[in-house]
């Protein structure tokens, strides 16, 4: 039985929604963390509506935040628990699309995921294994889970875009060359990836418009 997930949203700056840009949170964090990008985004993607759920589960080390599934060497958590609670929160948060793109009357081709670090981890899981092919992904700071299964498993190819700041102590950031072999391993053809120079586990501003440009090109905007 999937879990309802609850959501921030940020209604089009024009009013009218022609396309829906979901952010996916990272561990320890909520729905709200990545919201206020709506702002500086809004205002070149007027027809656009932000919508950023709070993940399935209460993250233990954060008492205000969640969690998309439990991280082991974080939480002391073991594999098969951080697997299952993944998979768990993989069907809940395609019942979130599904409805989302109903109530909101946008085609897959209208919905962009935009993830930070465990955030990117679903988003990179998710889109490539839907039914439809969505917009694109923006993944900052994260990683691609179980490249080894991808080949396998993949149904469509979204345009990906992989984001990672170079001084990240969270994520390595040579996480990004090895999610983009891996993807391109698994037939992409549409794969981008930009290096936030002296950059952390974080959105840098150069990291952000890259994003932008991203998400206005293949939202055909």
């Amino acid at each position: 039985m999937t879990r309802v997930l609850n959501a921030g949203r940020r209604a089009p700056v024009s009013g009218d929604t022609r396309s829906v840009v979901v952010f996916l949170h990272g561990y320890g964090a909520n729905g709200a963390d990545l919201l206020g990008l709506a702002d500086p985004l809004g205002e070149h993607l007027p027809d656009t509506l932000f919508v950023a759920p709070d993940a399935p589960e209460a993250c233990a080390g954060a008492p205000m935040g969640f969690q998309w599934f439990p991280i082991p060497w974080i939480d002391g958590s073991s594999e098969e628990e951080s697997m299952r609670g993944m998979m768990q929160a993989v069907e809940d948060l395609n019942a979130f699309l599904d409805a989302l793109m109903v109530d909101e009357d946008v085609l897959p081709e209208q919905v962009v995921l935009f993830g930070f670090s465990q955030g990117t981890m679903m988003a990179l899981h998710i889109a490539p294994r839907r039914e439809d092919e969505i917009a694109g992904v923006v993944g900052f700071s994260g990683r691609l889970l179980s490249p080894e299964t991808l080949a396998d498993e993949v149904v469509v190819r979204p345009p990906i875009l992989l984001v990672h700041g170079d001084a990240d102590d969270v994520v390595p950031p040579q996480s990004l060359p090895q999610a983009a072999e891996a993807l391109q391993e698994a037939g992409w053809k549409d794969v981008y990836a930009h290096i936030m120079k002296g950059t952390g586990h974080g959105i840098a501003p150069d990291g952000l418009s890259v994003a932008l440009a991203f998400m206005r090109d293949k939202l055909s905007l």
